[in-house]
């Protein structure tokens, strides 16, 4: 080792030990800023069961009184519902966000049959979803009871990321995208964690192939955080939440339902899709739907 980069690494190495004596903000405060990559806003999506009404036109009223953004229809016989959708929608400030399944069969069916259900159905789906402007239909590749279905080898995956080549293309065609959902094991072993699903986007070689996550689902992450980052802006296209224990309306499972981790990602990757409550309640929606809300809003501006 010569002189210049003796010098060079003890001048690093005591810049080191100097830091680690500094209090945490300190250090912190030598770091550079992380900046994000676009603005990031809170825009609030009920599925359908969520607001409390008994028709499609007061649910929306309600939603647009509490100033929620977007609207998560399901995908079973979308393209006969899509004219009562918008005409719903017109002049109001809510738009359709993604659309939760609806298809039949599944894409790793071994059966010819069941496979063959899933293409008619899903393409179905994503042409009415690409007209009503979604940003995409939502799809599990697998769950757990159905069967029989393709092995959870590297094969598998080569044929999946085949086949979603295909459908995001013509998503694309269709001016939308298809979303994976990651789910938890109980529900899904073949996908269960966001950076596998951002993993299979990368490798379908498709910008209509896109993926998202949900808070109950994402217990199998370690880190709600490094989840998002995962994924980044490139690939997170969607984003669903519940309480953390009972898939309830956030707030209801207390101290559990923490966001901030999760959201401070959503910001730092300047995150500008719909963030959809999929969740139940135990009480009355009129009292539990509002607090869900407030509370997501005030721990926003925390994250």
């Amino acid at each position: 080792m010569d002189r210049r980069s003796f010098l060079g690494r003890t001048m690093a190495g005591a810049a080191a030990v100097a830091l680690s004596g500094l209090p945490l903000g300190a250090a912190v405060a030598c770091a550079p800023e992380k900046k994000t990559k676009g603005t990031a806003d809170l825009k609030l999506s009920f599925q359908e069961g969520i607001a409390p009404g008994n028709s499609l036109t007061e649910k929306l009223d309600y939603m647009e009184e509490l100033g929620i953004a977007g609207f998560e229809p399901g995908g079973v016989n979308l393209a006969g519902r899509a004219g009562e959708i918008q005409q719903a929608l017109k002049g109001r400030n809510i738009r359709i966000s993604a659309i939760c399944a609806g298809f039949g069969g599944f894409i790793l069916a071994e059966d010819p049959k069941v496979k063959a259900e899933f293409d008619s159905t899903m393409r179905d789906i994503v042409a009415a979803a690409g007209g009503l402007g979604s940003t995409g239909v939502i799809m599990v590749p697998a769950f757990n009871g159905q069967k029989p279905c393709r092995p959870h080898t590297m094969e598998t995956r080569e044929y999946l990321v085949e086949q979603l080549h295909e459908l995001g293309e013509y998503a694309l065609k269709c001016g939308t995208t298809v979303i994976l959902e990651p789910l938890n094991r109980g529900e899904a072993f073949y996908l269960r964690q966001v950076a596998d699903a951002a993993a299979i986007c990368r490798d379908s070689r498709s910008a209509g192939v896109k993926c998202m996550g949900d808070f109950w689902h994402m217990q199998e992450e370690t880190s709600d955080y490094a989840a998002f980052m995962a994924a980044g802006a490139e690939y997170l296209q969607h984003v669903h939440v519940a309480s953390r224990g009972h898939r309830l309306m956030p707030g209801e499972d207390g101290e559990l339902d923490n966001y901030i981790d999760g959201m401070r990602a959503l910001k730092e990757i300047g995150y500008d899709k719909y963030f959809s409550f999929e969740c139940g309640t135990k009480g009355d929606r009129n009292v539990t739907v509002p607090a869900a809300v407030a509370l997501l809003r005030e721990q926003w501006n925390k994250a």
